[in-house]
């Protein structure tokens, strides 16, 4: 009874008011004043902080896990950083959530790097942007299109509906073309082999795709592999960037060097080598940046142990799941 009523009335209403409320951001936050908006995004990130026990706790923890234990304190004082960047983002992303063209955002955006990713999308094989989850992610995928580059940018369904629709409209009004997760590899592929831009993002812990137990800023982690298949079946390019904000409450949109493929001694594509290049390049920019990162996300959730016991539940095999999953990003 419980559960149905979770699933029947809670879950609806709730998924319903957040739809209204991030609907109310979008419509009010564009005509309020920007100054006074991140201000009051500050004070009121510090009081969740300051009374949330879940995030900052699951912060401490992963920084722990990474740089040993917080002798001095300041993992909590980096975490509270790590949520003032990422909502400020996303309110300057409300903010500008009528701004089309790259003369208003160029404003506020700094472009380093573009060489690296003009030269791969000339070659005309596609382009993987890797990007990592760094404060300002969403620019991340809307920066690119802006600047002239075809780009689509595979993304997982949100569990709110509505709310879903919601982002998608607003990241496809930029110019990028959303495309969900789901059995959407051939299509992946096909944009690709058309020389097009295909936003990436596998710093995130899923047991839903398929992946690898490779090392993540030094500890292993599930990591999806789709990146590396596709480069391998397409020859495309894989180029790091990221979009980082900065205290000046501009940003910086950075594409870094190519990573150079890496081939098995048979000649094939090595997938987990490559799996394994674009974790060190990702965790470089992490570690450069740790404030920017999203360090409540639980990245090393899944283990060998847990992801055997899920695929089990599912009444698959790990070798079932292979086949289930070939056609998955």
């Amino acid at each position: 009874m419980a559960t149905w009523f979770k699933r029947k009335i809670i879950r609806p209403v709730r998924d319903g008011v957040l739809y209204v409320l991030a609907s109310l951001v979008f419509v009010i936050a564009p005509i309020m004043p920007r100054k006074f908006l991140l201000s009051l995004n500050g004070a009121l990130c510090k009081l969740f902080y300051r009374l949330n026990k879940k995030q900052p706790a699951i912060i401490v923890n992963n920084l722990t896990r990474v740089y040993g234990p917080d002798e001095e304190g300041k993992y909590r004082k980096l975490g509270l950083r790590v949520f003032q960047n990422i909502t400020r983002s996303f309110t300057d992303y409300a903010i500008w959530g009528n701004r089309r063209s790259w003369d208003f955002f160029s404003r506020y955006f700094k472009v380093e790097g573009e060489e690296h990713l003009r030269a791969a999308y000339e070659r005309g094989k596609g382009v993987l942007c890797l990007v990592p989850h760094t404060a300002a992610w969403e620019f991340s995928a809307i920066v690119p299109p802006m600047l002239g580059y075809k780009t689509s940018w595979v993304t997982s369904r949100i569990k709110n509906p509505a709310l879903g629709k919601l982002l998608v409209r607003h990241r496809e009004s930029r110019g990028v073309h959303n495309i969900i997760r789901h059995r959407c590899y051939d299509q992946l592929v096909e944009l690709l082999r058309n020389g097009e831009c295909l936003i990436i993002m596998t710093d995130q812990d899923s047991k839903n795709v398929r992946g690898e137990f490779v090392e993540f800023m030094g500890i292993k982690a599930y990591t999806p592999t789709g990146c590396s298949r596709l480069a391998a079946e397409t020859g495309a390019a894989v180029v790091p960037m990221c979009t980082l904000r900065g205290d000046d409450d501009k940003y910086t949109f950075t594409v870094y060097p190519e990573l150079p493929p890496v081939y098995a001694p048979d000649g094939s594509y090595d997938i987990i080598a490559n799996t394994r290049l674009q974790n060190d390049a990702l965790s470089r920019i992490i570690f450069d940046n740790p404030d920017q990162w999203v360090w409540f996300h639980k990245r090393w959730n899944t283990t060998p142990e847990t992801l055997a016991r899920f695929l089990e539940k599912r009444g698959k095999t790990m070798e079932l799941d292979e086949s289930l999953l070939q056609n998955e990003a």
